[in-house]
């Protein structure tokens, strides 16, 4: 039987540093396979307030157009889009860690402001019921919020530093996807269900840059493995 292989990209928003920019090298995999899949992770409002990636406020998508335009003129057959946060950060205090601490009533209220953003953005239609947690990090309380909200996949990570917060909560989700490739910390190599894990952000070593891409590529080249979207790999 071949392995099935999802590859997802996050932190994909108008950020001049963390763009649309990253497709372009999706498009070299597709070039190359051109049953390619990708599911793109959109922080809806990203909101980075540390270090020199920082912004002067959030970068809510709806009121960048060209950003909406070009995430409805993805071909659906390559790219599906989920939801990776509001913020993605805790303002002045960290870029990450959104979810991890937030009770059940304040996880809702982040869900819903990411649905009306979106449904604003005339993007309700494109993004789908998948949720990852900025830096895969959420907390008890928000497992069971996204369940509430109409979450139909949690996109999490299997290590102890993410998997303490999550309590067991995570267990008693319906679908979880738990990733295994992140190159270079978890280098590329197949699983039955392999999710391999890049960013957009370009100060990231895990950004899909030209180095990457080739490896991938090269990776890929001659295995038997079949593409799919995040649920197939769930």
């Amino acid at each position: 039987m071949p392995y099935k292989v999802n590859i997802s990209i996050d932190d994909v928003s108008p950020h001049p540093l963390s763009s649309v920019k990253v497709i372009d090298n999706c498009y070299k995999i597709i070039d190359d396979f051109p049953l390619a899949k990708f599911t793109l992770f959109v922080p809806i409002a990203y909101w980075r307030t540390m270090e020199y990636t920082s912004t002067k406020g959030p970068l809510s998508i709806e009121e960048h157009p060209d950003f909406c335009q070009y995430l409805k003129m993805l071909p659906s057959e390559n790219f599906e889009i989920g939801y990776h946060g509001y913020y993605h950060g805790i303002p002045g205090k960290s870029n990450n860690d959104e979810f991890q601490h937030l009770s059940m009533a304040e996880a809702i209220n982040k869900f819903n402001l990411m649905f009306d953003i979106v449904e604003k953005a005339g993007l309700s239609e494109v993004f789908k019921p998948i949720f990852r947690p900025p830096a895969w990090r959420m907390s008890a309380a928000a497992i069971r919020a996204a369940r509430d909200v109409g979450m139909k996949i949690l996109a999490l990570s299997p290590d102890d530093y993410a998997t303490a917060v999550y309590c067991g909560e995570d267990k008693s989700f319906m679908n979880v996807n738990y990733y295994n490739v992140n190159p270079p910390w978890k280098p590329l190599r197949f699983f039955e269900k392999t999710g391999v894990v890049y960013h957009a952000c370009e100060w990231d070593k895990n950004y899909l840059n030209l180095q990457k891409v080739d490896e991938l590529r090269g990776f890929l080249k001659g295995a038997e493995f079949d593409f799919c979207f995040m649920e197939g790999v769930t």
